[in-house]
């Protein structure tokens, strides 16, 4: 989920991070053995894992650590496919492949909890699960289906009866849930403070206000052009998500942007918490227009909406999510703190995938709204990948790399996707 310029500062993930940590601006030409474009999760896990095994490694961030997805989600940490399910998986890549790229998603986030207790991140991280609960009877069907699927394949996923999933929410509009007790919540910007910390800890050269305005071949190596300076690499590893500027259109014509508008709110009392959120699981139901809430360390309620009509939606998105939580878990109407949006990157498939621009020059998309988690895995994948992996031994697919046909016309293509996602869900309520 990227963001627009200055976005990020009015997060309330913002006003509460730790100390940034050290980075430095391009002042001279540079030769590196691998360059990764992009400071989000997926590069800064990359850079991470590729400065921990000796290789000389700079990170370019074309703006500042936390600007972009990786500053503005809301720290959900979801081990699961956001409209995929085992079985469908297994379908499109066959078992073998299919089971190997279940099993890299199906343990993201008890990665990222890893990763937080290993190299002691004070980024608030909670693994109390993630619940998801079904708002008709089909749905339930779907979930009971896809826990045991989960469940077989080893993880910790489980289903819950509806009215185990009023005892955790409060509500009785559900019909059964999906319980995953690896997920959780973290602070999203001070997990990526903490990961940039460790990678230049190891070696890594963190670089911001780097932005690759192009890349070109040059002998055996690539040649980056970066903020009027060059960085020579024998290997690059795009990270870049859904942005469309300089080099990054690379990966973002692959992926149709999805703005997400969200809010925090006023800090609740604890008889509220303990009512719709008694062991402070984070909660994404199946309604095509889904409702969200999680609740922060200082028990401040974060959900996140999309609008039909995007043109000044920020206040009107704002009052209106406040509204809905109002109306869900049966609240007073509570005080907005913090507003913000940001983009996230979806690919047709709703599947990650790999891509290959060239001899040693790869890139990697497609968390689909389920970054936290997914990017732990795919950051150290594309580390294996510009270390030697051939791309076939990697459990995420390659994809052409070609871009989305009509590729300004498909970034439109959401708005009418959530008035159809409105009908829908009051058609299957009303069933």
């Amino acid at each position: 989920m990227g963001a627009g310029a200055g976005e990020h500062r009015k997060t309330l993930w913002w006003s509460t991070a730790n100390r940034r940590p050290q980075t430095s601006a391009i002042e001279a030409d540079l030769s590196v053995e691998t360059a990764v474009i992009g400071g989000g999760f997926t590069g800064l896990t990359a850079a991470l894992h590729l400065a921990r095994r000796g290789v000389r490694v700079a990170l370019l961030e074309a703006d500042e650590i936390g600007a972009g997805a990786s500053g503005v989600n809301a720290g959900f940490v979801v081990p699961n496919f956001a409209k995929a399910d085992p079985a469908s998986v297994v379908a499109r890549l066959g078992k073998e492949r299919g089971e190997r790229l279940l099993m890299c998603v199906g343990s993201g986030a008890d990665r990222v909890f890893e990763t937080a207790r290993t190299l002691g991140l004070a980024c608030d991280a909670e693994q109390t699960g993630w619940l998801q609960p079904a708002h008709s009877s089909a749905a339930a069907d779907m979930l009971r289906a896809r826990a045991a699927a989960w469940s077989a394949l080893g993880r910790p996923v489980s289903f819950l009866s509806a009215d185990e999933v009023r005892a955790q929410t409060g509500m009785d509009r559900y019909h059964g849930a999906l319980l995953d007790a690896s997920g959780g919540t973290i602070h999203p910007l001070n997990y990526a403070y903490g990961l940039a910390r460790s990678a230049g800890d190891a070696g890594a050269l963190i670089f911001e206000n780097a932005r690759v305005d192009a890349i070109e071949r040059d002998g055996a190596r690539w040649r980056l052009r970066v903020a009027g300076r060059s960085v020579s690499a024998a290997t690059v590893v795009l990270c870049s998500n859904a942005s469309m500027t300089g080099a990054a259109r690379k990966l973002g014509r692959n992926t149709v942007p999805l703005r997400v508008y969200q809010i925090a709110t006023e800090p609740l009392p604890k008889d509220v918490v303990n009512r719709i959120a008694p062991d402070r699981r984070p909660v994404g139901d199946t309604r095509a227009n889904l409702f969200t809430y999680r609740l922060d360390r200082d028990d401040r309620l974060i959900t996140g909406g999309m609008a039909i009509i995007p043109i000044h939606a920020h206040e009107r998105m704002a009052r209106m999510m406040a509204k809905r939580l109002s109306d869900e878990l049966r609240l007073p109407l509570l005080r907005v703190d913090f507003a913000w949006r940001g983009v996230a990157a979806m690919t047709p498939d709703f599947l990650p995938h790999l891509y290959e621009f060239g001899p040693g020059f790869i890139g990697g998309v497609g968390c689909n709204g389920r970054g936290v988690a997914m990017t732990a895995m795919l950051g150290e994948v594309l580390a294996n990948a510009a270390t030697g992996t051939a791309l076939a031994d990697l459990p995420v697919p390659v994809a052409s790399g070609r871009g989305i046909p009509f590729h300004i016309l498909a970034a439109a293509a959401p708005s009418f996707a959530v008035a159809q996602a409105r009908w829908s869900d009051r058609r299957a309520e009303g069933a």
